[in-house]
């Protein structure tokens, strides 16, 4: 069969609830993916910011191979190698105690949202406890990760939903004081919102909003599902801002490419949920496990947060220079190696572009593109990408 043959089958057979573009791809290798008629393209958006360390990275690639060979699922009933060093390293380098192995973000959201539940229900024997969210986030959408996805558009549909959610105005610390009680269990907050449009957090936003968690006995969640692992220039984002959260989310980088997510938690929060609270099927296996290792040793093995910060200020300032050049540029926001560059005018049109010219790029609303290339970019490789860009604009 031929490309239209293949992707008509794929209309046939696949649930439509994306709207994708016409190309099937086939393979990869460092910052570029191959289509099947073998046409290259720059990725500067690494599977919406999955692939930290690029594709085929023979370290990791062997990493998993030996693992297929040797285990690759058990049950939670008992314990296996890869989920112990997987959970010691990951709960060091976050700097919190205790971790859950999800199969996804999504239902790392879900998790973080049982434990502040349950953290509550432990302290009062109340089951009517609320949640304050932010505006504009983008959390999931699995029916309690969409209740608090601060978005109408990806909820309506789907109503009701979770009960006991407020929201709030992202960087509007009056906001957030506004809607707290004495319900509230816990605030969730991406550092930087991504789905959003690319905004980052304020130091003092962050900073007012740990205070009314301590002063409340309020447990702060930090997604930092697509912020986190090394994209903004530190492991998680918090580390910049001197805000330690009660809980966080991962995944995406998390696992470079299988699908793994994780909520971690300090003691405090971790030590509300005993056996029969929570758990999974797949969650925290053999393989994903290892893939979870072998990325944090990779991490640290390769310096990529130190080179993550080396690149940025130059990827900044090569698309800070597009505003100067492009009326239809209104502004660029973003952290390190998660940019966003919004125009005046829906960029669809841009993104197909960049396509035809070999660049692979996605949006954040209508009007923004996100840029999530992988974190082990060049100068050579962000200026390719200018030059498309600016063709494609």
């Amino acid at each position: 069969m031929n490309k239209i043959n293949y992707m008509e089958q794929a209309e046939n057979n696949l649930l439509h609830t994306y709207k994708r573009y016409e190309i099937i791809l086939d393979k990869g290798d460092g910052v570029y993916l191959y289509d099947t008629e073998g046409k290259k393209y720059l990725d500067f958006a690494a599977g919406i910011a999955v692939f930290a360390l690029g594709y085929n990275n023979k370290e990791y690639n062997d990493a998993l191979k030996s693992q297929l060979d040797k285990l690759i699922h058990t049950t939670n009933l008992y314990y296996n190698m890869p989920a112990i060093e997987a959970a010691n390293k990951l709960t060091k380098a976050a700097g919190l105690e205790r971790v859950f192995f999800t199969n996804s973000g999504t239902e790392a959201i879900e998790g973080a949202l049982k434990l502040a539940k349950k953290y509550a229900y432990n302290r009062d024997g109340s089951t009517d406890h609320e949640i304050i969210s932010m505006n504009n986030s983008f959390h999931g959408r699995s029916l309690g990760a969409l209740s608090v996805t601060g978005n109408n558009e990806y909820q309506k549909a789907f109503k009701p939903l979770i009960e006991g959610i407020k929201f709030a105005d992202f960087n509007n610390l009056e906001s957030v004081k506004n809607q707290i009680t004495q319900k509230t269990c816990a605030i969730i907050i991406e550092p930087v919102q991504g789905e959003g449009g690319i905004y980052p957090a304020t130091h003092e936003f962050l900073h007012g909003v740990k205070a009314l968690c301590e002063e409340n006995d309020i447990l702060l969640i930090f997604d930092e599902i697509q912020c986190g692992m090394g994209r903004t220039g530190s492991l998680f984002a918090f580390h910049q801002y001197g805000v330690t959260p009660d809980i966080i989310t991962a995944a995406k980088a998390l696992g470079c490419g299988v699908p793994v997510g994780a909520f971690l938690a300090n003691e405090k929060a971790g030590s509300a949920m005993v056996p029969g609270d929570h758990g999974t099927t797949y969650g925290g296996n053999p393989l994903v496990c290892c893939a979870v290792s072998k990325v944090l040793d990779l991490f640290e093995s390769s310096n990529i947060i130190n080179h993550v910060n080396k690149i940025a200020p130059y990827f900044e300032n090569e698309l800070d220079k597009l505003i100067d050049e492009y009326d239809c540029i209104v502004e660029r926001r973003g952290m390190g190696l998660m940019q966003g560059i919004e125009f005046s005018y829906p960029v669809n049109d841009i993104i197909l572009k960049a396509q035809e010219l070999g660049l692979l790029i996605i949006s954040a609303g209508k009007n923004t593109i996100r840029l999530l290339p992988p974190l082990i970019i060049t100068k050579e490789h962000v200026d390719e990408m200018i030059e498309k860009l600016k063709s494609a604009i």
